[in-house]
């Protein structure tokens, strides 16, 4: 299958390249400048440049493929309707080349649009007024596509997608941690959060572009809930600091923004039961604790 990816030279993107090339998909990924061309021809794929403002770009690619991943996301977090159009543009422009082929596409959101304070499975409606409701809008832009001949698909994601050279919600909690000389979580830190290693989100990645029904939605989770008071225990430890414990409002100041602060104390376990029997995605790599423990993650820097 040729597959057309965007989001492959970021952080989970060249696992799921890496991934999709070595089970026999040729892949072309979206590339917005020579670094990212540059880092997919390193992985075996062929770079398209353009942007995801870049509409012409986005339907030229998807037009070529046999299938489309779309894991790219960005803009600026202080206009998140700004962000919800880009992403649901981008979502409505790769799928309508599809239209009535059956051709696969997998739109990425994440865990933390589901309700907060118990553990939701798959079928679940999510949350559209909450912490990550600015995912949800793409979501349902993929979802529709379902029912126009296209066999769409939306795998969400923890929020903490784990592995070497990670670059996300962990390694700010370990530099705020480097940089006040405590290590902090939000009240009593049985809040947990959903985890899973970027080499098994890569595997069910590949799954969902190749068995995916349509209409399908998917948890991108290994460990359902690890409670932030024990991360914050494994960098402490690791760091020779002190654990502490925030208020909401010293939390607010405490972490690099209001923002990090609510999702550093939200509670938000979900299931990848449903996932894991429709695909047969088992997955094997090491915990998130374990990742603290005996990965890069807490090696001084050079």
């Amino acid at each position: 299958m040729h597959v057309f990816v965007t989001g492959g030279s970021g952080q989970t993107g060249p696992a799921v390249v890496a991934e999709l090339i070595a089970a026999g998909h040729a892949v072309t990924g979206l590339a917005r400048s020579d670094a990212a061309a540059a880092r997919l021809k390193s992985l075996g794929a062929s770079p398209h440049r353009g942007s995801l403002d870049d509409l012409d770009s986005l339907r030229s690619g998807a037009e070529a493929a046999d299938g489309v991943l779309h894991m790219a996301y960005g803009g600026d977090f202080s206009d998140l309707d700004d962000m919800m159009r880009r992403d649901r543009t981008a979502i409505e422009t790769l799928g309508r080349p599809l239209e009535h082929s059956g051709k696969p596409l997998v739109v990425t959101s994440g865990t933390l649009v589901m309700p907060a304070g118990r553990e939701s499975t798959e079928k679940d409606e999510p949350d559209a007024t909450g912490i990550a409701a600015f995912r949800v809008a793409g979501e349902r832009a993929c979802l529709d596509f379902a029912t126009r001949g296209v066999r769409a698909s939306v795998v969400r994601l923890a929020p903490t997608v784990h592995g070497p050279e990670d670059h996300g919600f962990i390694p700010m909690l370990i530099a705020t941690a480097r940089k006040t000389g405590v290590s902090a979580y939000v009240g009593d830190g049985t809040n947990r959060w959903p985890a899973v290693h970027r080499l098994d989100a890569a595997v069910l990645f590949r799954l969902a572009v190749e068995q995916a029904p349509a209409g399908s939605v998917l948890h991108g989770v290994a460990e359902s809930g690890v409670t932030l008071k024990s991360i914050a225990e494994v960098i402490a430890r690791g760091l020779d600091v002190p654990t502490v414990s925030l208020t909401p409002d010293e939390a607010a100041t405490h972490f690099v923004s209001p923002f990090m602060a609510i999702a550093y104390g939200f509670d938000g376990p979900v299931s990848s039961s449903y996932t894991q029997e429709l695909l047969g995605w088992s997955p094997a790599h090491p915990t998130l604790l374990e990742d603290l423990e005996h990965g890069d993650y807490l090696v001084t820097p050079g």
